[in-house]
């Protein structure tokens, strides 16, 4: 069924937002507010503490995790040998959008694991059809929704146009959610008719239905924060920042310019499109015509039950599932324990390094969907 726009008239038109981070101009326009003034950062300790005593994890951010020379090099030796790899889903990826959408369509990736993918998206587009799309990255908050002034925005900019939302991969689904409760709730208030379905590079939580691979791969850019996100930090969303007719927030950290990995991340992996184009689009002409293979099934989801079962697990959301996630409960959360299906599984070595440093253990679980699993430590109270 064609995506249909009905423009909202009755507000006045959004303003252009002010440019923030570190990506080429063209790759991508954040829809966010820079909060770069502001003192937001709170020690990993008490911002766990505060969310699990009834505050929200977009009150406040985490302080950034300064990657050491050690962890640094493993990054840059997983990008240089995933590149291809990934170039190849992330044309994957891109065509089996293009075979549902055509050209006449507008990224919104999901600030900010969805952002380096969305810049590649457009890359591959461009470099191979050579076609020019836009690219906006806003803010999803669980627990919050989407940002409505960013949809908006778009709208107004691009009324007749498909938008196609982007993230990086998918763990228990729980942004999947989301984003459908979000896109029914833009129908229900504005009028605007936007289609839920999500585009992610790597569904190993077999709960999207346009993906470049269902493997629980190493994505480099999970490897890092702001550094290879266009210095950009989690998004904010706090009553005294952000006004009715404001974006949600974030911060733009220029000071970290020298460390930024954000260009290299994309320019290394677009250099390879071009040789790797024919095989994504035989993979996705390959997916379109296996309904099995598409299907989407949760399994993920099961496999989190049984571990929260098995743990004794208070809150399913303690459990952080995939390599993107497990690594941002080492970098940003208190860990209590992280479960691997394997100790020499060659995707897990930036997160056996980084348990090793923070002294977290690790313990084999095999026969999940997932390469690994971080747990976060319980303290008492919700969760992010």
């Amino acid at each position: 069924m064609p995506q249909v726009h009905v423009v909202y008239f009755s507000r006045k038109k959004l303003a252009d937002p002010a440019p923030i981070g570190s990506y080429e101009q063209g790759d991508v326009t954040f829809l966010l507010k820079d909060l770069s003034d502001i003192s937001l950062e709170q020690r990993t300790e008490d911002r766990e503490a505060a969310m699990q005593t009834g505050g929200h994890y977009s009150e406040s951010l985490p302080i950034e995790y300064q990657p050491t020379a050690e962890y640094l090099q493993l990054f840059q030796a997983t990008l240089s040998d995933s590149a291809e790899r990934i170039a190849k889903a992330v044309g994957t990826v891109s065509e089996r959008i293009i075979q549902k959408h055509g050209f006449d369509i507008v990224l919104a990736s999901l600030a900010r694991g969805g952002t380096p993918i969305g810049v590649l998206i457009k890359r591959y587009i461009k470099q191979v059809y050579g076609k020019d799309i836009s690219h906006y990255s806003l803010s999803i908050i669980r627990g919050k929704g989407i940002d409505e002034n960013a949809l908006l925005y778009i709208n107004q900019n691009h009324p007749n146009q498909h938008v196609q939302f982007v993230d990086g991969w998918t763990g228990k689904g729980a942004i999947t959610k989301v984003l459908i409760a979000a896109c029914g709730l833009m129908k229900q208030k504005h009028g605007i008719e936007l289609s839920d379905e999500l585009a992610v590079l790597a569904d190993p939580g077999y709960c999207a239905g346009t993906f470049g691979t269902r493997e629980d791969f190493l994505i480099p850019s999970a490897c890092l924060n702001a550094t290879v996100s266009g210095l950009i930090s989690r998004t904010v969303l706090r009553g005294d920042l952000i006004g009715a007719e404001d974006f949600h927030g974030a911060k733009y950290y220029k000071e970290w310019e020298k460390a930024d990995q954000s260009r290299v991340f994309v320019d290394t992996i677009s250099a390879f499109f071009k040789q790797t184009a024919s095989d994504s689009k035989a993979e996705a002409l390959q997916m379109e015509g296996s309904s099995e293979q598409n299907e989407i099934t949760w399994r993920g989801m099961q496999d989190i039950m049984r571990i929260q079962s098995a743990f004794g697990i208070s809150d399913i959301n303690f459990i952080k599932p995939g390599v993107g996630e497990t690594t941002r409960v080492l970098l940003r959360r208190v860990p209590w324990k992280i479960l691997v299906d394997r100790l020499d599984n060659p995707n897990l070595k930036h997160i056996l390094l980084l348990a090793k440093d923070r002294g977290v253990p690790v313990e084999e679980y095999p026969d999940m969907s997932y390469s690994c699993c971080g747990i976060i430590k319980a303290l008492k109270g919700d969760s992010e």
